[in-house]
């Protein structure tokens, strides 16, 4: 008998095996920005996903300013890839210590890599997918956010305290992660958060801001954030207030206490 699978609760890259190497060609025109210059222009780049690491774009020789390399005679072996020889990237004043990279002696699998260049993406100026700049690192076309308006009646306790009841949450769905339940400010005891110093940010959301919860004799730290100006694309939780699911010590959603999910964050 067939029978219905459930949404998966991993990203498609768990189930790759360790050190197996997807190379795609992206259909995007992308660019790396450095001191003033794009030094990476391609419409041809590669964009390569392995298992546990996020994707990597890798930009044949032809559209890399090679002028701004230099061989910084550093190599090392990369697991799935084979050896790669790095570069240091210079212009100017500004300089970025082995910040480039490229595979020299590859593995079988990542054979089609052998000469293109790669660069370290905190150690740019700013990266483009056509005329749109992103951050943190290159989006996985397997990545997924659909964010709902919902009338489910979700609950938050904290140290026997409802810190969050309402029912009108928005529901963000986001691929191999729990279900966010973002919730409006209004129905959310504020008068029990406190405003935290840590930032984050997300490819695909933006930069969020966080809360702590002082609830009973304790203190959760950096236990519910929001986005005060997220991308166009989940504009809907604009300055909604999510809170981990996996550290409250309770989530209802419709009357029915829902398990702790298993994440980065548990």
């Amino acid at each position: 008998m067939s029978r219905i699978k459930e949404s998966p609760d991993k990203a498609p890259d768990a189930y790759m095996p360790d050190h197996t190497v997807e190379m795609l060609a992206s259909p995007k025109w992308v660019r790396v920005y450095f001191s003033g210059e794009f030094i990476a222009d391609s419409r041809n780049a590669i964009l390569v996903r392995q298992r546990g690491r996020t994707p990597v774009y890798y930009f044949p020789r032809e559209d890399v300013r090679m002028e701004f390399l230099e061989e910084s005679g550093h190599a090392r072996q990369l697991s799935g890839f084979g050896e790669a020889s790095y570069y240091t990237v210079k212009i100017a004043d500004r300089v970025a210590e082995h910040a480039a990279w490229s595979i020299t002696d590859p593995e079988s699998q990542a054979e089609a890599l052998e000469g293109t260049i790669s660069f370290k993406w905190r150690q740019m100026d700013a990266w483009f997918e056509e005329d749109e700049e992103i951050y943190v690192h290159a989006r996985d076309p397997y990545t997924r956010i659909d964010v709902l308006q919902s009338s489910r009646r979700v609950r938050v306790e904290l140290a026997g305290e409802t810190v969050a009841e309402t029912e009108r949450p928005v529901l963000l769905f986001e691929t191999g992660l729990p279900t966010r339940y973002y919730i409006p400010k209004v129905d959310v005891r504020m008068d029990l958060l406190e405003p935290s110093k840590t930032h984050t940010e997300c490819p695909y959301k933006g930069v969020a801001s966080y809360y702590s919860v002082k609830a009973g004799e304790r203190v959760y730290q950096d236990i519910a954030w929001f986005y005060p100006f997220p991308y166009p694309e989940v504009g809907k939780i604009q300055n909604l207030i999510a809170f981990y699911n996996e550290k409250v010590d309770a989530l209802y959603v419709d009357g029915e206490k829902q398990e702790k999910p298993k994440s980065p964050w548990s």
